[in-house]
């Protein structure tokens, strides 16, 4: 354990369970179904609204081999070519193989996935994809069904949920154990201010950190708080440096901040095409795939293109639909664009890529456990090994969905005795144990503009280096050494020191990585290093608060601690 945590008031109410689960994404509710399906007593906190979070985005679908034709295999294959090299097999086969079950067990808690006219479930395919193998839901409403689904079981469980609250920091016992979260509970919550839910297990599927970089398709409470929580715990992080940047996001301006609409990836699986200025499409001949390469093959087209021709976009050509294909298959991103002043009818959409998805995270093994006993990780916030170096279209929500179920079989099997939380001491911010010097709200614009400058779709040592500086100095100068005033404690404020946690450490991990693959793109080394970069870069915090960045020896993760 490192002591470290944020500046905060001590707890002033605590309620006791055998788990608590951190987000309500399909990770999340997944997780505390099964949970309280074994007998837990199980208690969710999510950081605003049960339905805001990640998942209610995600437009395209969930990948599974459920297809005639189709097989795990296959899956798995596609999957490890996407991955640049770096996917654990055994996590992916894992995936893959318990994926089509764990849909159909979605589709039993009451999601509803759009179907053929005899009945069975309807695929299309993404980027990377050999075979059609994505179900969806609403046509481009796959997230907000499966939201929609999965909250409405929670509720009709009569599970505890505290809504509103931001988790703070991991409360261990006196042997390192965990013990519980401390969380802040804002606004409409059901309690005031900070409080604790005291629990031997842990569940974080806080989702992702795409609020790192100033233009993203994440929601606002996409801060890293998860990964945050877990590094000052002494849990390991691992891929924080393949940040998947979707080639395809609604361009809004190139002063645009915050979320943007994202056009998804099946809108290229039905056949629309990806054009330049002059209308010519420049996928053909770069990927046997053209517009359905992997992610990181056709941000980086797009990109070289958008750079060739001195534009701040390119465009993704649809019109060849019609209205009634837009109408009945596409209806929430139509709604978007038109919102927006475009109408695709008639009109290319103007796309460039965006921050979208971390295929890194808090590692964790094949049972969702941390390196931190009693802590678990799930969905976006952890890394299982599954995306390796690029997530594969659509295997997010199939990863939430098929870890979540094996964490709460782990926490069923165990059961752990509830322990006390250790007291802590008030300590100072500094380099010694105690709490984090918070950083001003402020700063969470100057760390999205660093992030976005040094360390976006293109990185060099030069970016990098800058981008660490730039960091570093924020560090400092909330530690007192700039001579800055203290920061009162606040939600604002505990997001912007997350935030700059979270993005200390991923400069670390993508300055040690001097080669390209997948989504990590260093323009200063073009080249993949088979002999050196098929590892991993597994970091954690030192006791003085600076990244310690440390290689595994192949592209498997090792076994996490078994004191779980």
């Amino acid at each position: 354990m490192t002591g470290i945590r944020l500046t905060a008031p001590a707890p002033g109410w605590a309620i006791d369970a055998d788990v608590v689960v951190v987000g309500s994404g399909v990770a999340g509710l997944t997780t505390a179904l099964r949970c309280a399906a074994a007998g837990l007593d199980t208690v969710v906190v999510t950081k605003a609204r049960l339905d805001d979070g990640s998942t209610r985005w995600a437009q395209g679908g969930i990948a599974a081999a459920l297809g005639e034709g189709d097989t795990p295999e296959q899956h798995l294959d596609d999957t490890l070519v996407a991955g640049a090299g770096l996917c654990d097999e055994e996590a992916v086969r894992t995936l893959v193989t318990e994926g089509p079950d764990a849909v159909r067990r979605l589709i039993n808690t009451g999601a509803h996935f759009d179907t053929t006219d005899s009945g069975d479930i309807a695929l299309t395919r993404e980027g990377g994809h050999h075979r059609r193998r994505i179900a969806h839901a609403g046509g481009d409403a796959t997230g907000a069904e499966i939201s929609r689904a999965l909250v409405g079981a929670v509720r009709g469980a009569a599970l505890h949920t505290i809504e509103n609250a931001l988790v703070l920091d991991l409360l261990t016992d006196f042997e390192g154990r965990t013990a519980g979260v401390s969380l802040h509970v804002m606004g409409e919550g059901q309690h005031d201010g900070v409080g604790a839910v005291r629990a031997p297990s842990v569940v974080l599927a806080t989702g992702g950190m795409g609020q790192v970089f100033s233009a993203t398709t994440n929601p606002s409470v996409s801060t890293g708080d998860g990964v945050a929580l877990a590094l000052r715990a002494g849990a390991e992080v691992s891929d924080l440096e393949f940040v998947q940047f979707h080639p395809t996001v609604l361009f809004l301006g190139a002063d645009s901040e915050g979320q943007q609409p994202l056009v998804s990836e099946a809108v290229r699986g039905e056949g629309a095409h990806l054009v330049d200025g002059d209308g010519v499409r420049f996928m053909l001949g770069q990927h046997e795939l053209a517009e359905l390469a992997p992610r990181d093959i056709v941000a980086k087209a797009i990109t070289r293109r958008m750079h060739e021709h001195g534009a701040e976009h390119m465009y993704l050509d649809a019109r060849h639909f019609g209205a009634s294909m837009w109408e009945q298959r596409f209806p929430t991103i139509l709604a978007a664009c038109r919102a927006h002043g475009i109408e695709p009818v008639t009109d290319p959409i103007p796309v460039a890529p965006a921050a979208h998805y971390a295929s890194g995270g808090v590692r964790t093994d094949l049972r969702g456990r941390t390196t931190v006993p009693g802590l678990y990780a799930c969905g976006e916030v952890a890394c299982t090994g599954v995306h390796g170096a690029n997530r594969l279209a659509s295997n997010s929500l199939l990863e939430g969905l098929v870890f979540a179920e094996r964490i709460a079989a782990d926490i069923a099997e165990v059961r752990p005795p509830r322990t006390e939380p250790a007291e802590r001491p008030a300590a100072s911010g500094g380099t010694a144990e105690g709490p984090v010097a918070l950083l001003a709200p402020e700063a969470r614009t100057a760390i999205q503009r660093t992030m976005t400058r040094g360390a976006g779709v293109l990185r060099s040592a030069d970016s990098l280096a800058a981008a660490a500086r730039e960091l570093e100095g924020l560090h400092r100068d909330a530690a007192g050494a700039g001579g800055a005033k203290a920061v009162v404690p606040g939600v604002d404020a505990w997001e912007a020191t997350n935030l700059l946690l979270v993005s200390r450490v991923l400069v670390a991990a993508a300055r040690e990585r001097e080669e390209t693959r997948g989504c990590h793109w260093r323009e200063d080394r073009p080249d993949r290093d088979d002999a050196h970069g098929r590892n991993h870069l597994v970091v954690r915090i030192a006791p003085d608060r600076t990244p310690v960045v440390d290689r595994t020896e192949s592209a498997a993760f090792p076994p996490v601690r078994a004191s779980h």
